[in-house]
């Protein structure tokens, strides 16, 4: 198993929602004391201004929110050279995932296939966890 948990945009989405395969995997995880992680790019494509959102707040005040400094930057941009995509928080998402040897929960693996086969090139295991 993965030694944590990293969310992309769609999984603060699925929590945002409310959709019950993400809260299943996340109790699963938490209860379990797993290091949930939030990229701080995840965050500010996911926030809108909606205070109201207590279930995202829910999960971040739970989770670290990872900041995004030059050496991080760099690997996020040797990532996307490598597997010749373009989505920048994609990328960091897999790159601070891969770091850390955590998992991803994901709404769309499909977007992240490319990133994942980039970093499992270099010598580094990704899994994806789809809600």
């Amino acid at each position: 198993m993965a030694r944590g948990l990293t969310l992309d945009s769609g999984a603060l989405i699925a929590a945002d929602k409310n959709v019950r395969r993400f809260w299943a995997v996340w109790h699963r995880r938490v209860d379990r004391t797993t290091i949930v992680t939030v990229p701080a790019v995840v965050l500010a494509q996911t926030s809108r201004g909606n205070s109201r959102s207590t279930l995202i707040a829910r999960v971040v005040n739970a989770s670290i929110v990872e900041v995004l400094d030059a050496r991080r930057a760099r690997a996020i941009g040797e990532l996307l050279a490598r597997s010749r995509t373009s989505d920048i928080i994609d990328a960091a998402v897999v790159t601070g995932a891969a770091d850390r040897g955590d998992a991803i929960l994901t709404s769309d693996p499909k977007d992240l296939r490319h990133l994942v086969d980039a970093v499992g090139a270099a010598g580094r295991t990704v899994s994806i966890i789809p809600i």
